[in-house]
């Protein structure tokens, strides 16, 4: 159940996003707290450099394997703009991180990019986080924050002309 501090932490989230944007680089944004409520580490989506890699899901993925325990990255949550890509969630999978909590899934992006006419499509294929890592908890994607994110793929799309990657 989301509540108003998982609320703040996926408005930060989409500020990240804003801030990916501003930089060049495709809307997405995330935030790693621990289990006491403190943000550990935060990024947005860093792929304008060339490396398609460079998701903030999985520069948290690396983040907490180098300096949290293995107890203190399961009982943490990672709250993102948009869902998980199958390489975020596996290397999510992978270091043992807990909850995710996102403010839009894969399957809105996918629409979104969809009705903007985005081509070609992803070089990889859209999964919910679930099936490529079975049993996490996850939670969302929420409505109220729909609208923000898909504006902020549309500036993107109009700018760049190409597609957002899926990330997560």
């Amino acid at each position: 159940m989301i509540n108003e501090t998982d609320m703040k932490h996926l408005d930060r989230c989409v500020e990240l996003a804003r801030q990916a944007l501003e930089t060049g680089n495709p809307p997405f944004g995330s935030v790693l707290v621990d289990e006491h409520g403190d943000v550990r580490f935060e990024d947005h989506n860093q792929t304008a450099s060339g490396d398609e890699t460079r998701h903030p899901e999985f520069a948290i993925a690396h983040w907490a394997a180098e300096h949290m325990t293995p107890e203190e990255r399961a009982a943490a949550t990672v709250y993102t703009s948009g869902e998980h890509c199958p390489m975020c969630a596996a290397a999510h999978g992978w270091v043992g991180l807990g909850r995710i909590v996102y403010a839009s899934s894969s399957e809105q992006l996918a629409v979104w990019l969809d009705e903007m006419h985005a081509t070609p499509p992803p070089p990889v294929a859209t999964l919910p986080i679930n099936t490529v890592v079975p049993g996490l908890a996850t939670e969302g994607p929420f409505m109220v924050l729909a609208g923000p994110i898909r504006e902020l793929h549309q500036r993107y799309h109009d700018k760049h002309g190409s597609p957002d990657s899926p990330e997560g």
